[in-house]
């Protein structure tokens, strides 16, 4: 059974008037020091009072000392008040400029595509941020997990979610290594692959990925059988080019094995679609000037 839970209003009110007083030890320099009238430090620390219990101060007409209560509550209070000042400027420095860690949740092929090229120039350009990626290709909740942001394909982004294109749309290809496709032979259409040895995906939620492609107007998922499941797409890649099989993989991570000849593409007449890879982060009003800095970097790398 849930306790009942009262906030308590008004619990910090006072207490930097009472501060100004103490350090002062006089209502009017006190008043001058925080832009406000004596009468006004008069009723917040009357009012403090009040709501303690205990009197504060001790006043005379030529000074203003303080009571036990009042030490004690300057000897606890007072360093106190310094460190949620201080916490108040942090945040305010966090959200005025580029500074202080900037969490992302990355799949582990992006990483190479996208990110390293340019880590260093955004760490060069921006010092005071520490930038952390942490490389899983497990979908992640960015709240629960405490990340800023998030790159993902943009079929698994969630609705809610502020997406920043950060590729074209690009397609899926079968690839498999010269060595292999001789002595295998190269498929022609989809159904052939049921003669071949194909490497799956296992996603972050444990389901094992159908390769898709598209025939005409339609989409095709197809079910294939294999040695290898991989949990990341740079793992499907290298056994590819190893002859282990035929692999399923975004285009752009099968490039550079393409151009150089270590891996063909085939059934490309098939090849599926995906809309491209985003940045999403939770909303417009959470845009930290570090997000924004990196989401802007990222967009002049273009």
């Amino acid at each position: 059974m849930k306790q009942s839970y009262t906030i308590r209003h008004g619990a910090l009110d006072g207490v930097e008037v009472f501060l100004a007083v103490a350090r002062h030890r006089n209502f009017r320099r006190a008043a001058a020091d925080l832009g406000v009238t004596p009468s006004a430090v008069s009723q917040a620390v009357r009012a403090m009072e009040a709501r303690l219990g205990a009197a504060l101060f001790t006043r005379t007409t030529r000074s203003v000392g303080l009571t036990e209560a009042g030490r004690r509550f300057l000897d606890r209070a007072g360093p106190a008040f310094e460190e949620i000042m201080a916490a108040g400027e942090a945040a305010r420095d966090v959200g005025q400029r580029p500074t202080g860690l900037l969490r992302l949740s990355v799949p582990r092929a992006v990483v190479p595509l996208i990110l390293e090229p340019m880590i260093a120039s955004f760490c060069r350009a921006y010092p005071e941020v520490e930038l952390e990626i942490a490389a899983s290709d497990e979908m992640v909740d960015l709240a629960a997990g405490g990340f800023d942001a998030g790159i993902r394909l943009g079929q698994f982004i969630a609705p809610d979610m502020v997406a920043v294109r950060l590729t074209p749309p690009f397609s899926f290809v079968v690839v498999g290594c010269p060595d292999y496709l001789e002595r295998h032979g190269k498929p022609d259409r989809v159904s052939d692959l049921g003669k071949h040895a194909c490497l799956r995906l296992r996603r972050g939620n444990g389901a094992i990925a159908p390769w898709s492609f598209t025939d005409g107007n339609g989409a095709i998922e197809a079910a294939v059988s294999g040695p290898l499941i991989a949990h990341d797409y740079p793992t499907l890649l290298g056994a590819a080019i190893q002859g282990v099989g035929l692999a399923q993989v975004p285009r752009p991570v099968a490039a550079a094995a393409i151009s150089q000849g270590s891996l063909e593409a085939v059934l490309e007449a098939f090849a599926g679609a995906t809309p491209g890879v985003f940045l999403y982060h939770p909303g417009r009003r959470q845009v930290l000037p570090k997000l924004r800095a990196f989401i802007d970097h990222l967009k002049a790398g273009d």
